[in-house]
């Protein structure tokens, strides 16, 4: 369903708000990965944009939440940039699966999609972005000790994130594809503004009809014809 430009906008400049707020309530799973990588869920209001307003606007949501985080920056915008790009790379195929066909199973499919690509993306933006620009504060050996501390087999950062952080990306892509199927129909509504419009265009369908002029008619007709005709005589 189409919006006005201006109701757009507004949505975007919503969902990016909480969106950056979500940014703020990660947290770590020492025992599953290094504590240095965090879960957190904000790329639910971006999806929730790409399914609502079309995959533009869940990017447009990624973008605008990591531009507001670089006034708090501590990774001269590398860390902003990796999750801008692990982030589109979920709700940019999922916005557009879903466009070309709304219904459950084609949510379902795009949310599983898009947690896929998440994943498979953020192994090259890990091992080209993000992680030579840890190596400045951390020796690369370091950073490969905190994963070996949890599976000792694992010996260099290649592996690391393709045992790692690849699968766990694919985690927190299905989770907030999770929690966006559950959530998205309740909200559909409410983000198209047409809910109230929708209970009143039931509501005639309880209204008793009143009479019509071509009814008051007929009857007018059917008592002049009783009046003037003519008595029954045995």
């Amino acid at each position: 369903m189409k919006v006005s430009r201006t109701r757009y906008l507004t949505l975007v400049a919503i969902f990016s708000a909480i969106s950056f707020g979500l940014m703020f309530l990660d947290f770590a799973i020492p025992a599953v990965i290094p504590s240095f990588v965090k879960m957190d869920f904000s790329e639910l209001p971006a999806l929730i944009a790409s399914f609502a307003l079309g995959p533009s606007a869940g990017v447009l949501v990624c973008l605008i939440k990591n531009l507001i985080h670089l006034s708090i920056t501590t990774t001269s915008g590398v860390g902003e940039l990796a999750n801008f790009l692990i982030g589109a790379a979920l709700v940019f195929p999922a916005g557009m699966i879903y466009k070309y066909r709304h219904n459950k199973l084609y949510a379902i499919i795009a949310c599983f999609a898009g947690a896929i690509i998440m994943g498979l993306a953020s192994y090259p933006i890990n091992l080209w972005i993000t992680y030579p620009f840890y190596y400045n504060f951390l020796p690369k050996e370091a950073i490969i000790s905190m994963y070996q501390a949890i599976l000792g087999w694992v010996d260099s950062i290649e592996l690391s994130l393709l045992v790692f952080n690849l699968p766990f990306t694919i985690v927190k892509g299905l989770a907030v594809a999770i929690i966006t199927v559950l959530i998205y129909k309740p909200l559909s509504p409410i983000i198209h503004g047409y809910g109230k419009f929708a209970i009143k265009k039931k509501a005639p369908e309880f209204e008793e009809a009143e009479p019509s002029e071509t009814n008051e008619e007929i009857k007018d007709t059917v008592e002049d014809v009783v009046v003037d005709a003519p008595e029954n005589k045995e």
